[in-house]
């Protein structure tokens, strides 16, 4: 950590786990114990039933907003701002929808899955921030456009990652001298490839989850 002149990271869910964010199946319960996430996180799902799918994200949205960062969010965040101020470079790839790494402190942030917190147009793809309280109608309208809705900016099951996180993504894993991973199963790609581009290019790398 000391020698390390860019740091890489990447975060996945156990990172929030002790904030309270529940896993994405972990939140079936109460009035959605009746639907497999599956059929809640696609394309398809959005075009068939927009108003169960958008009251869905908004329930996870609230519960993200009323979470507070943690103990590894903020090492992370204190671990950027102790590398930035050697001249050292930094770059957090996270594959968490719930921006506690930005609360924490965290700045060098690539998103690999989108965010909750906002939300997009389904015509214009323009994004907004919704306030901290429950949306005011499900499936909510596009401020941005008379036709358009507005849907949750992550990544469905069926759709690509962002090009441009992902290509970030790659260059730091392909630049770092050190590359941690901290939380995820690293089973899932194109995330669980990072780690071994960083080995392949000559990175130490740090795996860090109960497993």
């Amino acid at each position: 950590l000391a020698r390390a002149r860019h740091i890489a990271v990447l975060t996945g869910a156990g990172v929030s786990a002790e904030s309270g964010i529940r896993t994405f199946r972990d939140t079936m319960e109460g009035l959605w114990k009746e639907f497999d996430p599956a059929t809640l996180a696609t394309p398809r799902a959005f075009a068939r039933d927009p108003g169960t799918v958008s009251r869905w994200y908004d329930h996870r949205r609230l519960g993200c907003l009323a979470a507070e960062p943690n103990a590894a969010h903020n090492a992370l965040a204190e671990l950027e701002r102790r590398t930035l101020a050697r001249a050292g470079r930094f770059t957090l790839i996270t594959q968490n929808v719930d921006r506690l790494h930005q609360r924490a402190g965290s700045r060098s942030i690539v998103e690999l899955h989108g965010s909750i917190i906002e939300w997009r147009c389904t015509i214009t793809g323009r994004r907004t921030t919704p306030p901290a309280k429950p949306l005011p109608a499900f499936p909510p309208p596009s401020p941005f456009h008379p036709e358009g809705l507005l849907r949750p900016d992550v990544v469905w099951f069926g759709e690509m990652l962002p090009e441009s996180a992902v290509e970030a993504a790659d260059e730091a894993a392909r630049a770092c001298d050190l590359f941690l991973s901290i939380g995820t199963s690293s089973v899932v790609y194109p995330a669980a490839g990072f780690i071994e581009l960083a080995h392949a290019h000559g990175a130490r790398v740090a795996e860090i989850n109960p497993d």
